[in-house]
Order: structure tokens, then C-alpha cells, then sequence
């Protein structure tokens, strides 16, 4: 079981994890349904189903891209501790049951199972045809707000899609950056991506733009719904920690890629969420 950890890289939930539990509890503080630990847990599993899936397709789908490219031939796959066969069973297993669990929650979740899958999945193919693939991860993990948020309501509303544009334009530029790594070899496989279109300083600044749209996006919801100043403070960390990304790398040196990918976007979504958290229960809602 242990290589699947390695397959899914389970600590990169960290990423879109922190805005599930914000649009759970954004459920929860605004709307007049109340808490339920089972709806928080299958809201957990449909998380960790997806991203199982989502993460182990995209190694079964780039398996030979993979072997081809000398920072990633020590994959699961390329460097066989997994076989192709067993990634995409793992990949059929969580998809089914994440379908299966959304089905335990409401009609809505189990309606838009599939579409989430798709885009989810969907992601793994974009690289090939459009250097637009980094927005199409960013809103496979901009479901996450706004799912979160359907468990408990079983409805839409335009709170959480705020969040949800927030993570979009965040994971956007922030796998724009990551990406800097393999233009030259992205370039050499006609494979896209936008620091292969546009170089390494011109896929900076796209990145920044996106990181300020995702600035703009998480402080919408302070000018909508009753937060205090706790939430503007944890906005205020978001902030620096994005700006501090985009000290560490340079287009000149990539030394700090892995600290500003994994490090920085890891704290900056887990203590946003711990303000958001804080805020709630400071003006007695949770």
C-alpha cells in the first residue's frame, strides 16, 4: 500500500484540503444548515478519492513523457516500483468510489461526479494541445470550495465560488512556476505549457498577474459576509507568502522552485484556512 503514497503524493491534498474544510464550514456559518461530522467525512473522502484518481491517471497518462525526462524518470512507473495496469486500476477504483460516496451525501454531489471527474482527469491530456493546462489544473482544484460547500447546502451560491476563483488563479500561477523547470524539454516534445510559449521571464509575469486575481478573489468574500479583521490578517499572511514565492525564483535560478511549490503553497493554504477557522469561532459561529 506504501507505493501508492508515492503514486498519489498524498501530501499534495495540502494544496486544495485547506479550501474544502473553508467551503464546508462557509456552509456551516452562512446558511441555516448546521454542522454533521458524517457529511465532514465523506466531504474528506470524496477529496481523497479524486485526488487518488486525478494524481494516479496523470502518471499512468504521462508514463512515457515521464521516462523521457530526466526530472521525472524516477517516477513510480517509469522507474516500475508500479505498474501501468495497477495505476490505472488504482485510478478506476477511487474514481468509482468517489462517485459511490458523493451518492451518500445528496443529488446534487452525485449528479456533478462525473463532471468533476472530467475535469479532474481531463487535466492529465491538456499539456498536449493547449499551454492554457496550468488554469485547467487550477480549476480541477477550484472544485474543491465550492463541493465542499454543495455537501452542506446541497445548493449554489456565490460565496464560495469567490474561494473557488481564488484557488483557481492561485494553483494557475503557482504550477506556472513549477513548470519553469521542463521548458526546454516541454519545447523539444511539443508539449505545452506557458513558460514554454512565452519563456521563463515572460511566464513569471503571467504567474504574478494570476497570484494578484487570486489576492483580489479571497478578499471578495470580506465585503460580502460578516468576517472580522482575523480573516483580513490570515488574507495579509496569503499575501506575503505569495509575494515570497516569487522572491525565491528567478528566471535565472530555479535552485528554489521546490521550496516555493511544496514549502510556501503548502503554509500559505493550511494557515489561511486556520484564520478563516479562528474567525468563525472568535464571532461564535462554529
Amino acid at each position: 500500500m506504501n507505493k501508492y503514497f508515492s503514486l498519489v503524493l498524498f501530501a499534495h491534498t495540502v494544496f486544495a484540503m485547506p479550501f474544502a474544510i473553508i467551503g464546508f464550514f462557509l456552509a456551516v456559518t452562512t446558511t441555516t444548515h448546521e454542522f454533521n461530522w458524517l457529511k465532514l467525512f465523506l466531504m474528506l473522502l470524496c477529496m481523497v478519492f479524486a485526488r487518488n484518481a486525478a494524481m494516479a491517471f496523470n502518471r499512468y497518462l504521462d508514463r512515457d513523457i515521464d521516462a523521457q525526462n530526466p526530472r521525472t524518470a524516477i517516477r513510480d512507473i517509469p522507474s516500475g516500483r508500479i505498474s501501468s495496469n495497477e495505476a490505472l486500476i488504482f485510478t478506476i477504483a477511487n474514481s468509482l468510489l468517489f462517485i459511490l460516496t458523493t451518492l451518500l451525501i445528496n443529488k446534487l454531489c452525485f449528479y456533478l461526479s462525473p463532471v468533476a471527474l472530467a475535469v479532474v482527469l481531463g487535466y492529465s491530456y491538456t499539456k498536449r494541445f493547449t499551454p492554457l493546462c496550468h488554469l485547467i489544473l487550477g480549476l480541477g482544484l477550484a472544485l474543491a470550495p465550492i463541493g465542499a460547500y454543495l455537501v452542506v447546502a446541497g445548493e449554489f451560491a456565490m460565496l464560495p465560488i469567490y474561494f473557488s476563483l481564488a484557488v483557481l488563479c492561485w494553483v494557475s500561477g503557482f504550477d506556472i512556476i513549477y513548470a519553469l523547470q521542463d521548458e526546454e524539454f516541454d519545447r523539444q516534445n511539443n508539449l505545452n505549457s506557458i513558460p514554454a510559449l512565452l519563456g521563463k521571464k515572460k511566464a513569471l509575469t503571467v504567474s504574478s498577474f494570476l497570484h494578484f486575481l487570486a489576492v483580489v478573489f479571497v478578499t471578495l468574500p470580506y465585503l460580502f459576509t460578516d468576517l472580522s479583521w482575523f480573516y483580513l490578517s490570515g488574507v495579509l499572511f496569503f499575501i506575503l507568502l505569495l509575494v515570497y514565492q516569487h522572491q525565491l525564483v528567478k528566471p535565472d535560478d530555479l535552485s528554489k522552485v521546490d521550496r516555493a511549490f511544496f514549502t510556501t503553497n503548502g503554509i500559505a493554504s493550511v494557515v489561511f484556512a486556520v484564520f478563516f477557522l479562528l474567525d468563525a469561532i472568535l464571532r461564535n459561529q462554529l
